[in-house]
């Protein structure tokens, strides 16, 4: 009986300890799988994978003028060999865009114009991107109501503004007529002056007495730069005419 606890003591003693063992011998392989597991998670991407065909260029491009010269280089970054087109919309007429990203020419109009980029690169795999962008031309002598033509009495008056965003000096001729149902013209602003590059907003003020009746008002300006053979014109008018009533 006592050879029989014996022989069980032993039997539970060897069980517990291959249990120990055991445990000892599997948690090595559950942590290294765990470590496995993170290290698959913190592992970097693939830099070219996460970062792809990018245009690089700001979507609103930099303002250009009529007849002026006008380049820009566009930009992509992820490719080796890029190759460029206008997909969508029109780039300003006197303007082109090259395969090779460059966008060239002199704007023939003022005006805002959008219009969708895309590039290609050609290795393998081939990839391409598109980019929407906008591109005003601005006016380079603009012309602009400050105070628009009124009636004040026996009088039409009021006054415009000019702008020269050029890099010249342009020699400026300001007229202000104002024509009557019958055709008859009748000059109630004129100025002549050189308006230097950078002037934005002059304000140029017109005015005169007129006889009783209808007048459509025209305003002309004239930017002439002798040196680069520019002439640069800008017009508009009131939409109806306006009455005088009273007698001067």
């Amino acid at each position: 009986m006592r050879r029989l606890r014996c022989t069980l003591q032993v039997s539970a003693l060897l069980a517990v300890l291959a249990c120990a063992v055991g445990l000892v011998v599997c948690q090595p392989g559950w942590a290294s799988a765990d470590e496995r597991q993170a290290g698959a998670e913190a592992a970097p991407a693939d830099p070219q994978e996460a970062q792809g065909l990018v245009i690089e260029n700001d979507s609103e491009l930099p303002e250009g003028y009529p007849n002026r010269h006008y380049e820009l280089r566009f930009h992509a970054r992820g490719g080796v060999s890029a190759h460029w087109r206008v997909e969508k919309g029109a780039v300003p007429p006197g303007l082109q865009l090259d395969d090779s990203g460059w966008l060239h020419g002199e704007p023939v109009r003022a005006g805002e114009f959008q219009f969708t980029v895309s590039v290609r690169e050609s290795g393998m795999p081939e990839s391409a991107v598109q980019k929407g962008f906008v591109l005003k031309v601005v006016s380079a002598l603009a012309l602009n109501w400050k105070d628009p033509a009124h009636v004040n009495g026996n009088r039409i008056e009021g006054s415009v503004t000019v702008t020269n965003t050029t890099p010249d000096d342009m020699d400026l001729t300001f007229i202000v007529l104002a024509v009557a149902g019958n055709g008859r013209a009748t000059a109630i602003g004129y100025q002549h002056f050189m308006l230097h590059r950078g002037t934005f907003g002059m304000e140029l003020p017109f005015g005169d007495t007129l006889p009783h009746g209808g007048y459509v008002v025209h305003v002309d300006v004239v930017g002439e730069v002798a040196p680069k053979k520019l002439i640069y014109r800008e017009r508009m008018q009131t939409p109806r005419a306006l009455q005088v009533t009273v007698g001067p």
